[in-house]
């Protein structure tokens, strides 16, 4: 018996095979739904930013002349 997964846009049962050509969708329609959905930013991957923007302005990173070549 096939494992089944949820098609994460319709919720409509998918078939965990080699024929289901777009799975973990149930077709290229909702595929395509949650592919614009990413890319309009609907979804998105949670990150920590790198480094305190705060932080970097007491060290005096947001200064002009900062990067500038002091010889």
């Amino acid at each position: 018996m096939p494992i089944t997964v949820k098609c994460p846009t319709c919720q409509k049962e998918v078939e965990w095979v080699p024929e289901s050509k777009f799975k973990p969708f149930c077709s290229e329609r909702c595929k395509l739904i949650d592919l614009g959905d990413w890319a309009s930013e609907k979804h998105a991957i949670p990150v920590k930013p790198e480094f305190d923007q705060q932080m970097l302005d007491e060290l005096g990173y947001d200064e002009g002349n900062f990067f500038k070549d002091q010889s």
